[in-house]
C-alpha cells in the first residue's frame, strides 16, 4: 500500500495537480478517517492544499509563497469534480487576453448558480452567476496544467458592461474596454451581442463610441435599433432626471465616464 506521500507524487509525475478525497482513499486503500488523516499532515507540510471541500490541490515548490496552487491550474479540475460548466470570466478573463489594466484582486469564474468564493493562502476566486452560461462563445486557453474554458474576447467585453458592479464600476470596466478592444472581431462581436440582454449592447455601443472606437459600434447600432425596445439607463438604480437621451443607441447617460488610460 502506497503512502499519501508517494500518491501526490505519482499523480504529479502524470501532469495531475488535482485529486478529490474519494481518489486518495480508492489509491491508498485505508479507511476515509486514516487517508484523511495523512492528508491532513500533507497539508500542515504546505505540500497539498483543500481549496474546496474533498478537493485538494498539489502545491509544488514554486507555489509554496502563495499557499496554493494558482487558480487557473486547478478550476479546470475542480468543476470537472463537480460536474458544473464553467467559464473564466469578467476582469479575469480579459486579463488572460491582454487587457491587464489591473491586475484582478480575485480569479473570476462564471458558473450557473451561485457559489461560496475560495480562500486557498493567497488565491482568492470569485463566482458569479449566470443561467444562460452554455450559450457564451468561449476560447481554450493552455495552462501549465491543462486547458482552461475562457470567455471569447467578444462575450467579455459584453460581460464586463453586463456585470460592472462585479469589475470594480463603470470607470474601470471602461478603461479595461480600451485594451480588450485590441482583440475583439466585430463579426463575432455581433454574434456575442444576440446571446446577451440587449441593454448590455446598449452601454457597451456608448462605451465603444466615448473611447474612440465609433467604427465597431456601428456594427453594433443596427442591432440596437431593432432590438431596443426600452430605453436603458447607463447606470443601473441612479435617477436619470435631466440626463442626455442618445437615440443612437436608446441610452440615457446618467453617469460621466472617465476611464483611466
Amino acid at each position: 500500500m502506497s503512502t499519501a506521500a508517494q500518491f501526490i507524487i505519482s499523480l504529479a509525475a502524470r501532469g495531475r495537480y488535482g485529486f478529490t478525497t474519494n481518489e486518495a482513499v480508492a489509491s491508498l486503500g485505508g479507511s476515509v478517517p486514516a487517508v484523511r488523516a495523512s492528508l491532513r499532515r500533507l497539508k500542515a507540510k504546505g505540500e497539498i492544499r483543500d481549496p474546496h471541500r474533498g478537493f485538494y490541490v498539489i502545491v509544488p515548490p514554486e507555489y509554496r509563497s502563495i499557499g496554493c496552487l494558482p487558480a487557473d491550474q486547478f478550476i479546470p479540475q475542480l468543476m470537472a469534480s463537480l460536474g458544473e460548466v464553467y467559464y473564466v470570466a469578467l476582469l479575469s478573463a480579459a486579463e488572460l487576453h491582454g487587457a491587464a489594466h489591473q491586475r484582478p484582486q480575485t480569479f473570476q469564474v462564471m458558473v450557473k448558480t451561485n457559489r461560496r468564493p475560495i480562500e486557498c493562502g493567497g488565491v482568492r476566486v470569485q463566482f458569479v452567476a449566470r443561467k444562460d452560461l452554455k450559450r457564451t462563445p468561449i476560447v481554450e486557453k493552455n495552462t501549465p496544467r491543462g486547458m482552461l474554458r475562457v470567455a471569447s474576447p467578444e462575450a467579455t467585453a459584453l460581460e464586463l458592461v453586463g456585470y460592472v458592479d462585479q469589475c470594480g464600476g463603470l470607470n474601470n470596466v471602461a478603461s479595461v474596454l480600451a485594451e480588450l478592444v485590441e482583440k475583439v472581431d466585430v463579426q463575432k462581436l455581433l454574434a456575442a451581442a444576440a446571446l446577451c440582454p440587449i441593454a448590455w449592447v446598449q452601454r457597451l455601443g456608448y462605451l465603444l463610441d466615448i473611447a474612440g472606437h465609433r467604427e465597431i459600434g456601428d456594427v453594433l447600432a443596427p442591432h440596437v435599433k431593432e432590438h431596443a425596445h426600452a430605453v436603458a439607463p447607463l447606470v443601473r438604480a441612479r435617477a436619470t432626471t435631466g440626463a442626455q437621451r442618445l437615440d443612437r443607441w436608446k441610452l440615457v447617460v446618467n453617469a460621466i465616464v472617465e476611464p483611466d488610460v
